[in-house]
């Protein structure tokens, strides 16, 4: 405990013992984060500036400077078509998600019969995501069920949106507007795959406002309407931050750019150049997290 004492803590004190085992409780996650993730960040960030070559001796590395950046916004055919679709999709599913996940946690925090079962379900897609079900994606038996239904699926979600935007349009709604909603048809299968651990975050947070704000409202004759943009609203603001950072990661992991850097690294063998994407799509996600933060960050409410 020597190494207590020299860090200024004396370890017969409460403080100390405190400070230790404080310590010993994060030292797991500090021995992942060291070797599971920050020794890989520096690697992968020498590699994006190397040549990397595989021998019979191993990884051959040999610095070449920006060539592979060049290489992946210059020569590569896909990289860029790639990167933007994902941008745009992100910046498109993350509201809609956000969205969707407080409209359906403010439903499933209602009293009615089946409310767990509702709950179960939205959160079904969550477990059918991972692991085992997740690999059956790629299985001829799911593949060609969806090839087959494609074609007919394809053709009535476009009939739906056409449909949906023609009503818009009449009604007088904006382009910009009925574009982003149709949008928003043709993507609800993701929408909703993508929702359930939003949806339980803010059912969580609604569940921690106090019974008290909602009957003091009704007895000032506020309706449901105003009770939601005056109580439930501001009070889990928070936890819209919280569901935004979190979707945006989530689908940082998970789309046609991951699997582009995926199939150069390690079906091209091309280590150098998906160190260098991987990178640039790094940080443009950094970016991307940087600005959606701040300026959600200075609406968000804090109750003291």
């Amino acid at each position: 405990m020597k190494w207590i004492e020299k860090l200024g803590m004396n370890w017969r004190t409460y403080q100390g013992q405190k400070a230790f085992w404080g310590f010993m409780y994060v030292l797991p996650w500090l021995l992942g984060f060291v070797f599971f993730f920050l020794i890989p960040l520096i690697t992968s960030l020498q590699y994006s500036f190397s040549k990397v070559e595989v021998n019979s001796q191993g990884l051959g590395v040999q610095l070449i400077g920006l060539k592979n950046f060049v290489d992946a916004l210059t020569v590569n055919t896909s990289f860029n078509r790639t990167l933007s679709d994902s941008i745009v999709n992100m910046v498109i599913n993350v509201p809609l998600i956000v969205i969707f996940s407080l409209f359906l946690a403010v439903l499933l925090n209602q009293k009615f019969l089946g409310r767990s079962v509702a709950r179960s379900i939205f959160f079904l897609p969550v477990i059918l995501a991972s692991g085992v079900i997740m690999s059956l994606e790629s299985s001829s038996l799911v593949q060609a069920i969806n090839d087959q239904n494609a074609s007919a699926g394809g053709v009535l979600s476009a009939f739906s949106s056409f449909e949906l935007s023609r009503l818009m349009i009449n009604a007088g709604a904006s382009e910009d507007v009925v574009m982003y909603l149709t949008g928003a048809v043709d993507r609800i299968y993701q929408i909703v795959s993508q929702s359930g651990v939003q949806i339980l975050i803010f059912l969580a947070g609604i569940q921690t406002i106090s019974p008290q704000l909602y009957e003091a409202s009704k007895m000032e004759g506020a309706t449901g309407y105003e009770a939601f943009w005056k109580i439930t609203f501001p009070m889990v603001s928070p936890l819209i931050l919280v569901n935004m950072i979190y979707t945006i990661i989530d689908s940082f992991s998970r789309n046609d750019m991951t699997a582009l850097i995926r199939d150069v690294g390690f079906a091209q063998f091309n280590f150098g150049l998906s160190s260098a994407m991987a990178w640039m799509y790094f940080l443009a996600i950094a970016v991307i997290l940087l600005i959606s933060t701040y300026f959600v960050s200075r609406k968000v409410f804090y109750h003291e």
